[in-house]
C-alpha cells in the first residue's frame, strides 16, 4: 500500500504513513547462550532497525539461588530491571498472565503506544519466576506471547519476530513473506 490510504487491523484502522519518535528497549534477564539464537535475534534486531531504534538489553542471571528464594530472586532481578528504565517509559511485560494478540492486534496495540507519546516503548522478559511486584507495579501493560511455555531465548526471538511484522503492518507492507 502507498499514499494515505489506511489499513484494516481487526477493529481498527491504522496509517502506514505515521512517523514514528520512538525508541524501543527489550530487557531480559539471561543472556542469550546458543549461537542460533543469537544469529536469529540480530536478524530481526537489524529489520527491526529499518523503522525504530531498538536496544536489546541482557541482564545477567542472580546466581546462588534456587527455588526456595523465589521472591527473594525476583526481587534482585526487579531491582536490576528498575533500573533500566526511565520515568517517562512505557513499560510492557511479556507475561503469562498478560493479554493475548494476533499479528494485527499486536500492531494496533503497539501504534496505541505510539500514540500516547514518550520516548520510548519498554518490554520486558522477566527471570523464570516472573516478576517482582514492584516490577508489576511499574508496568502499562502486559502482553502474552503464547499459552505455551518457551525457553526464554526462544521468548526473545518469537517475541522480535512479532515486533518486526508489528512493524510492516504499521507501514503498509507485506508481512506474511518477507
Amino acid at each position: 500500500m502507498t499514499g494515505n490510504s489506511l489499513v484494516k487491523a481487526g477493529n481498527w484502522f491504522i496509517s502506514p504513513n505515521l512517523a514514528i519518535p520512538m525508541k524501543v528497549k527489550l530487557i531480559c534477564i539471561g543472556s542469550t547462550k546458543k549461537s542460533f539464537y543469537q544469529e536469529a535475534e540480530f536478524f530481526y534486531q537489524e529489520r527491526i532497525k529499518r523503522y525504530i531504534d531498538i536496544q536489546v538489553v541482557y541482564l545477567p542471571d542472580i546466581k546462588g539461588m534456587d527455588g526456595k528464594f523465589r521472591e527473594k530472586l525476583k526481587d534482585q532481578e526487579g531491582q536490576l530491571i528498575l533500573k533500566q528504565l526511565q520515568a517517562s517509559d512505557q513499560v510492557i511485560l511479556l507475561d503469562e498472565c498478560g493479554k493475548d494478540y494476533n499479528s494485527k492486534e499486536m500492531s494496533v496495540f503497539i501504534q496505541q503506544r505510539f500514540n500516547l507519546g514518550g520516548k520510548q516503548l519498554a518490554f520486558i522478559i522477566g527471570g523464570a519466576y516472573g516478576f517482582s511486584e514492584s516490577v508489576y507495579n511499574r508496568a502499562d501493560a502486559k502482553i502474552r506471547l503464547s499459552s505455551m511455555t518457551f525457553s526464554h531465548e526462544l521468548a526473545r526471538l518469537v517475541f522480535l519476530e512479532q515486533f518486526y511484522r508489528s512493524m510492516t503492518i504499521l507501514k503498509g507492507e507485506p508481512y506474511h513473506h518477507f
